[in-house]
């Protein structure tokens, strides 16, 4: 009976590795989601401190990648 209840308890661990695995990879598309709705909200809400931001961001983006 013992090696019964071994196999019972390997089983059930691999079914939840599986399921944490699962989340584990939902989580980072979550997580991903939840930035680009924030960061969209936050330009409908403050649209001239986003673009000035993204304005920025490409002109130090375009200076240290400048081709020469």
């Amino acid at each position: 009976m013992p090696s019964t209840t071994k196999t019972n308890r390997n089983s059930a661990q691999t079914q939840g590795a599986a399921r944490a695995a699962a989340d584990g990879a939902e989580q980072p598309r979550e997580i991903t989601r939840d930035i680009v709705e924030y960061l969209t909200e936050y330009a409908r809400e403050n649209p001239t401190q986003a673009a000035l931001v993204c304005l920025g961001v490409g002109f130090v983006l375009g200076w240290k990648l400048k081709p020469w």
